[in-house]
């Protein structure tokens, strides 16, 4: 990790701090405003020194670039050669040179949070830093009773949740993949005797562990865990992980709107896995061999507000569109009830930790795109103590598309935190709503923030043209590529 400086952001007296803490901009010379350097960037002139090339950065060649005339800043892992930005900067050249060979992400923070720091330095970029990989540590233990064997695996993670581990059981095979930060750690043996199918995880999030409690077939005293197996007791990069898979059984199907359906499928006595909000999983008909990704969504929004049981978490349930020339969706909307289809691990880069410290969060969905989002509102309301307003702008084609409507207008009368609005694009003449296609006008009337410092994240999803439209036009609107969540599978 980089050391941050401490100091204060303005330094006090400095240009930029008045007396009363405020800020205030410094005088700049003639020819030096925002517009000025615009025409600089685009001028082609190289502003990093490096002729276009994209350097890695280590902590040590960071350091030696803290001259005015040499000047290198990290801000979220990324080095600009701020040095042509000098003069041009309204808070003064003094408050750049406090992060000068460093990184300054803290000390940004405290001001300019909602600047897109990566549109107006662009042409600075020099490069990504070069971060060494934290050591992934993990280890497990076993005890048993007459009738009990209980698995732990230390994660060392006070965080940890039972979304963070998978677990599946199968012909003598306990298979324990546990995903701790950017790693997975995987417990996988042969057990010395047969357990029943059926087994409890239990998560103990002050101490870091995860205990799974299996059952055994016959009361015999264990003498070991068992064999084990391909990889076991190994930590991989979460991203190398392998994608695997387990037979599902559809146990409910209802209409949602014209033509998108509530699946609800059951997860095998023999496996455990949650998937974490914001990710998605692959269904897998093996008729075909075809594989599709879609998010699962909670029960918060179709239990009609009732007030929250413990779930139970064999169920897993998905909104689904239904084409009728698509490849995959008729064939998943011809299953019948106790039908099975396979269900792969979780992925996905959507990190919770950007929702603990919301003050505002913004929600941007066409379509089915919508189902990322009821986990994150359903967390974000229930579990954000700073949150103040959440708002969903709602793209569909007509009224008869718009899923969950009216419980979405319920929670809007419930919560006075969360509001809806719905954008249509090709109503009816008795539409008193919005219409059109996303556009700059319209997400800027959205995204005004209640407060002008408000920490905010907008997430949004859709068509892949709407959403890679979308996030272009967030970024002519300033706001910054570390406060946006597009999500893509």
């Amino acid at each position: 990790m980089l050391n941050v400086p401490s100091q204060a952001f303005p330094a006090p007296g400095s240009q930029q701090r008045v007396a009363s803490g405020g800020r205030s901009k410094v005088p700049l010379k003639q020819g030096r405003s925002l517009m000025d350097w615009i025409r600089l960037t685009k001028s082609g002139k190289d502003l990093t020194g490096l002729k276009g090339r994209l350097v890695e950065v280590t902590e040590e060649e960071l350091r030696k670039h803290n001259r005015k005339d040499d000047c290198w800043i990290c801000i979220r892992g990324l080095v600009y050669n701020v040095s042509p930005y000098m003069e041009y900067h309204p808070g003064g050249e003094e408050e750049l040179m406090r992060a000068a060979g460093s990184d300054g992400t803290d000390l940004f923070d405290q001001v300019h949070r909602w600047v897109n720091y990566e549109s107006m330095l662009k042409e600075c970029l020099v490069g990504r830093m070069a971060v060494k990989p934290a050591v992934a540590k993990g280890n497990y233990d076993w005890f048993q009773t007459a009738s009990l064997v209980t698995i732990v695996i230390y994660t060392k993670q006070k965080d940890i949740s039972l979304d963070s581990i998978i677990v599946d059981y199968q012909d003598g095979s306990l298979r324990a993949e546990t995903i701790i930060k950017d790693y997975a750690y995987l417990l996988h043996m042969g057990l010395c005797h047969e357990v029943q199918e059926e087994f409890s995880v239990r998560a103990v999030e002050n101490v870091g562990k995860i205990e799974i409690t299996l059952k055994k077939r016959q009361s015999t005293s264990w003498k070991c865990l068992g064999q084990p197996l391909e990889k076991h007791n190994s930590f991989t990069p979460k991203k190398d992980s392998d994608l695997r898979y387990r037979k599902c059984q559809l146990v409910s199907k209802e209409d949602v709107t014209h033509d998108t359906k509530l699946f609800c499928f059951m997860l095998p006595a023999s496996s455990h896995l949650q998937v974490p909000i914001g990710q998605h999983v692959y269904l897998k008909l093996t008729v075909k061999e075809i594989v599709k990704p879609y998010t699962p969504v909670s029960d918060f929004l179709f239990s009609e507000f009732k007030e929250p049981v413990l779930p139970n978490k064999k169920w897993i349930y998905f909104l689904i569109k239904i084409y009728p020339n698509g490849l995959f969706t008729p064939e998943l909307d011809r299953l019948q009830i106790g039908d099975f289809v396979s269900l792969s691990s979780p992925e996905g880069s959507f990190k919770i930790s950007k929702l603990q410290e919301l003050e505002e969060l913004f929600l941007l969905a066409a379509g089915t795109g919508f189902t990322p989002m009821v986990k994150v509102l359903n967390y974000a309301l229930t579990y954000v103590p700073r949150l103040r307003k959440v708002k969903l702008m709602f793209f569909n084609k007509t009224e008869e598309d718009i899923i969950w409507r009216s419980q979405l207008e319920k929670l809007a009368f419930k919560d006075k935190r969360f509001d809806v609005e719905f954008i249509l694009s090709a109503p009816t003449s008795e539409w008193n709503g919005k219409q059109g296609h996303i556009s700059p006008a319209l997400l800027s009337e959205f995204l005004k923030r209640g407060q002008e410092e408000s920490s905010v994240f907008l997430c949004i999803c859709g068509p892949t043209p709407f959403t890679e439209q979308g996030i272009r036009m967030l970024h002519d609107l300033h706001i910054s590529r570390d406060e946006i969540h597009g999500f893509t599978a």
